[in-house]
């Protein structure tokens, strides 16, 4: 990782006490949603709204996007994220009534990851490993009569490519079909709290791991298995090496995740209610065994820990500090500091923090910033609101800790000073930078749009500062108290009222509880500067004030009181003088690499889901589709199968949503390919003869995506443009949608593609129309008799050698129509021979 202060060209010592070329990791980390998010032009989509917002929050120097849960939930679109159903289900099954989660398509989502790396910010994942919900789907097939659990909806099924729902797209899943469902990773009452395996536990002292609270929760005892009582598919859980077996398959889910949207950090939910092993177990397989996707020591997690600063440290200690918490002690002092309304006594703030907030890695030489302070995030702000978002009340009982709210209380960035100046990775909270509370736009607003979607200046300062600057560069150090080093508070001015931080050598940052207008507060203060250096307050509360540091290094912090109506906020920054036109650029490798499994347990070929996903069928050349990436024009797009049984007879392809291959190979050589546009590329793969068995296969594309998308734009659909021909259903018939392509049957519309691999080939045995239609070499298209083919548009036949197509074929456009190859029609009507120009025409 490169030194951060490189990005700025300059020369600054000690970024901490003991270090001189080690470097510090840090984010700021904004929560880019708030409880029960929504947005009525992305409706289903957060990522797209998170997708048009990511130009904007660079520049406001956001190195780090925490998302929302986004496997398909068990409310579907219903469901924010934090009752899951089916962990695999990122928003490409036809589950829950709907393919989409409330973040939306799995398409969607992984161009908004691409999009937030190619503006150089990281994505923190939000996963919930504590509870799921939703089993049975829309019938009783969730439950198992044998259970002894209270809770009996403990059976979790789950479509997969091989065992897609019913194909009627509204119909309710019946019990029996549910039960049947092979996707990956199923579940049974044994898996969950409480079962026979671990009774009892629910009375240990000290910890919550055993109690059921959400609902059902996760049982990570080793011999928490079982069989149900009804359900068909019913993989064995029993023996040594299924011990573990909800442990096991969580650690084996994240690492796919991680592969697969190649998320840079993590969040974990509820972290006190499951076992603190299980918790290192994931952190460690996510940080040093995803092999091209390790996160490495330098990798950002946190633990949803609430409790004493002691507890939380402990549970730091516990998972070998290979992540931090949410710092709720320091936010109670942040709580406790803003209710005093200015009699707080601001020198015992400090004192709330955890000890344990930054880590040194020798193995690479980097000091880990860990903890994450914060000041408000979803589970601390509950509103009730009316039609349009207006604030009307608080839902109080649902708060994990008491709000603070943004609207009504003026040390709101007071107390995102003090969090920005203390270690650690501070989180803003969306609601807090954002105002949408009584705008009327809290569902209509445009992310990029500055007027309807204001930001609240003072907060937006201070994080320009703590990037500008450095903070996290110069060692932390408390300078008006005692132990900091020699105070003298200027009259009227005391440590009750002005508490004053220092990150050596980078900033002094004065913070002032006063409210009245002449509460202003001033201290001169020891501090690391050298003499000569010339400092000014990036608060702009002192105006063009400068200050020279002294032979003795001494400095006057003078800090306003919290004065909005003078602008003043409660508090100062004193820096170095020449940052006010520096650019901060978050870090992250603006590339995206992400990984697809191709597995028959896997992806789902329902007609109305994405369709993806399935291993390579025996003994056939038809193709899978692996997934779409949104590209930018002129970046290299490296597609390559990374692991498969048979690589040397697996064809990969690129292609575009208008049926155009671009790229293609075979083997595991890397496939190269520069496109020339913004837009959606499909990744493809097939055998390349019709004598290879079945085989998973997984492929990795490294790309890079535009930085701007305008995802309200049609051309930016995922959607394919043309019909496409698989022939998956191993059948001939047109009408069965699952021999298309995403399912889409051609309309008169709609152009088609007939490869030449896509056995067995269609016919048409119903009237039929279509607008365009490609026939690749080796392909044929037939049509049975009483029956007609329509074609509104071009006929074009790449076959070398002559085909016939009995039936009836009748030209029906409007406008000049083209038949090219050559073609023999057992029965052709031209309605209009006017605009048909045919190479060759026999009839």
């Amino acid at each position: 990782m490169k030194k951060i202060i490189l990005l700025f060209g300059l020369t600054f010592l000690g970024f901490f006490q003991i270090g001189f070329s080690q470097t510090t990791v840090k984010k700021v980390i904004l929560q880019a949603f708030w409880w029960d998010y929504w947005n009525s032009n992305y409706p289903n989509g957060w990522a797209n709204y998170i997708t048009e917002l990511a130009p904007r929050i660079k520049l406001m120097g956001i190195d780090m996007v925490w998302i929302p849960p986004i496997s398909k939930g068990a409310n579907g679109t219903g469901d924010v994220g934090y009752g899951v159903f089916d962990n695999y289900d990122l928003g490409d099954k036809f589950q829950k009534g709907n393919v989409k989660t409330r973040v939306g398509t799995k398409d969607e989502l992984l161009r908004m990851l691409a999009v937030l790396h190619a503006n150089g910010i990281e994505v923190m994942q939000d996963v919930v490993p504590n509870q799921l919900g939703g089993a049975g789907d829309l019938s009783a097939g969730g439950i198992d009569p044998a259970a002894v659990a209270t809770n009996k909806y403990k059976n979790f099924r789950y479509t997969s490519f091989r065992k897609p729902a019913t194909q009627q797209a509204n119909a309710s899943d019946s019990a029996l079909e549910y039960l049947t469902r092979d996707g990956r990773f199923s579940k049974n009452w044994q898996n969950f709290h409480n079962n026979p395996a671990h009774n009892g536990c629910e009375n240990t002292s000290g910890d919550n791991w055993c109690q059921e609270l959400f609902g059902p929760d996760i049982c990570y005892y080793d011999n928490a298995i079982g069989q149900s009582s009804n359900a068909t598919f019913n993989p064995l859980q029993t023996g040594a090496a299924n011990n573990g077996y909800m442990r096991k398959g969580m650690r084996e889910w994240m690492i796919w995740l991680k592969k697969q949207t190649a998320f840079d950090g993590i969040r974990l939910d509820a972290s006190k209610h499951y076992e603190n092993a299980a918790s290192e177990d994931w952190l460690y397989n996510m940080q040093q065994l995803a092999s091209f996707a390790n996160g490495t020591d330098s990798m950002i997690a946190v633990g949803e820990y609430v409790g004493s600063a002691s507890e939380m440290d402990t549970w730091c200690n516990n998972v070998q500090n290979r992540a931090g918490t949410f710092d709720f002690s320091f936010r109670n002092g942040i709580k406790s500091m803003v209710d005093a309304g200015g009699f707080f006594n601001m020198s015992t703030l400090p004192g709330f923090q955890q000890s344990n907030r930054v880590q040194f890695y020798a193995g690479i030489n980097s000091y880990v910033n860990r903890t994450i302070p914060f000041v408000n995030n979803h589970d601390t702000y509950r509103p009730i609101v009316d039609g349009v978002g207006n604030i009307t009340g608080w839902n109080t009982g649902s708060e994990l800790a008491p709000h603070i709210d943004p609207a009504n209380n003026i040390r709101l960035a007071l107390g995102y000073a003090a969090m920005m100046a203390i270690d650690g990775n501070p989180q803003i909270f969306f609601e807090d930078l954002f105002n949408i509370q009584n705008t009327g736009k809290r569902f209509s607003h445009l992310p990029d749009n500055q007027v309807d979607l204001p930001s609240r200046a003072a907060i937006a300062n201070i994080i320009a500062c703590h990037q500008k600057l450095q903070f996290k560069n110069g060692s932390y150090k408390i300078r008006s108290t005692a132990a900091g080093g020699n105070v003298f508070f200027n009259a009227g001015s005391t440590n009750n009222d002005l508490l004053i931080i220092e990150r050596s050598n980078k900033a002094l940052i004065g913070l002032n509880d006063r409210a009245d207008v002449g509460g202003w507060q001033s201290a001169f203060v020891d501090s690391d500067f050298p003499p000569g250096t010339v400092l000014k307050d990036y608060s702009g509360a002192n105006g063009v004030t400068t200050y020279t540091v002294p032979a003795d290094k001494r400095v006057n912090v003078n800090t306003p009181p919290v004065n909005p109506a003078n602008n003043t906020w409660g508090y100062s920054i004193w820096a170095p003088v020449g940052f006010d036109a520096t650019v901060y650029e978050p870090m992250r490798n603006k590339r995206t690499i992400q990984e697809w499994e191709m597995a028959d347990d896997l992806g789902d070929s329902h007609c109305s889901s994405l369709g993806y996903g399935g291993a390579l069928p025996t003994n056939s050349s038809n193709q899978r589709i692996v997934g779409k990436i949104f590209v930018a024009a002129s970046n290299l797009v490296s597609a390559q199968i990374s692991l498969a049984t048979s690589p040397a007879n697996i064809l990969l392809s690129l292609w575009d949503v208008n049926g155009n291959k671009l790229a293609e190979n075979i083997g595991t050589a890397t496939l190269n390919y520069n496109p020339t546009t913004d837009g959606w590329l499909v990744v493809k793969i097939r055998h390349s003869n019709t004598t290879t068995g079945s085989q998973n296969v997984f492929v990795k594309v490294e790309y890079q995506a535009p930085a701007i998308v305008n995802t309200l734009a049609t051309s930016n659909s995922s959607n394919n443009k043309v019909s496409i021909w698989t022939g998956n259903k191993n059948n001939t018939d047109v009408a069965d949608c699952g021999n298309w392509e995403e399912g889409t049957i051609p309309s008169a519309t709609t152009d088609v593609l007939i490869p030449s691999y896509a056995n067995p080939f269609p016919i048409v045995n119903t009237n039929f129309a279509i607008r365009n239609i490609t026939i690749e070499d080796g392909a044929t298209i037939n049509v049975t008799n009483g029956n007609t083919l329509s074609v509104l548009g071009n006929w074009i036949n790449n076959n070398t050698n002559n085909i016939n197509v009995c039936g009836k074929v009748a030209f029906d456009g409007t406008s000049l129509q083209q038949l090219q190859g050559k073609t023999t029609f057992c029965n052709l009507e031209i309605n209009n021979a006017t605009n048909v120009n045919g190479v060759t025409v026999t009839q």
